[in-house]
C-alpha cells in the first residue's frame, strides 16, 4: 500500500473537525428553532433559488411535489416563507421567504460559523498569518482545479 501524503491526512482531518464543529451547531440551531434539517435545506434553497414553485423546490429537495407541499405548509404555518398563486397559472403555487425567514437563514449561518470566531481568538498573529497563508494557496489551486474541470468537460 503506497504511504499516504501527510498533507492528505492533515486537510482530511481538518475538514472532519471543521464540518463536525459547524454541523453540532447548525443542528442545534435547528432544533432550537423547532425546524428538521430537510425544512432548513428548503428555506436555504429559496434564499439561493429566490420565488419557485413548490414542484420546482421539490425537485432541487428530491422529493415529491406532496412531499414539498407538506413541509411548505410547515414553514407557511410558522411563518417562514409564503405560499402565493402564480400570475401566469393559478394552479401553480410560487414560494417565497418572508423576512422571519431570512432572518433564520442569517442566524443559522452564524450559528454555524460562531466558533471560528473563538478559533481565531485563540490564534497568535504569527499563525493567523500562516493560516490566511495556507488557505489563500488552497483557494487559488482549488480554483484552478475548477477551472480545468470546466476545460476538460
Amino acid at each position: 500500500m503506497p504511504d499516504i501524503d501527510p498533507t492528505i491526512t492533515t486537510l482530511r482531518e481538518w475538514i472532519e473537525v471543521f464540518y463536525s464543529r459547524s454541523m453540532r451547531s447548525f443542528i442545534r440551531y435547528s432544533k432550537n428553532r423547532g425546524l428538521t434539517m430537510p425544512q432548513l435545506g428548503a428555506l436555504f434553497h429559496l434564499h439561493h433559488l429566490g420565488a419557485c414553485s413548490v414542484t420546482d423546490l421539490g425537485d432541487e429537495l428530491g422529493v415529491t411535489g406532496a412531499a414539498a407541499s407538506q413541509m411548505m405548509e410547515r414553514l407557511v404555518q410558522q411563518g417562514l416563507i409564503l405560499r402565493t398563486e402564480d400570475l401566469q397559472d393559478r394552479r401553480v403555487k410560487n414560494l417565497v421567504l418572508t423576512k422571519t425567514g431570512s432572518q433564520v437563514i442569517q442566524e443559522s449561518i452564524h450559528a454555524r460559523q460562531d466558533w471560528l470566531n473563538d478559533l481565531v481568538k485563540s490564534l497568535s498573529v504569527s499563525e493567523k498569518e500562516k493560516v490566511i497563508a495556507a488557505l489563500n494557496i488552497l483557494i487559488d489551486k482549488t480554483k484552478l482545479l475548477e477551472n480545468q474541470s470546466v476545460v476538460d468537460s
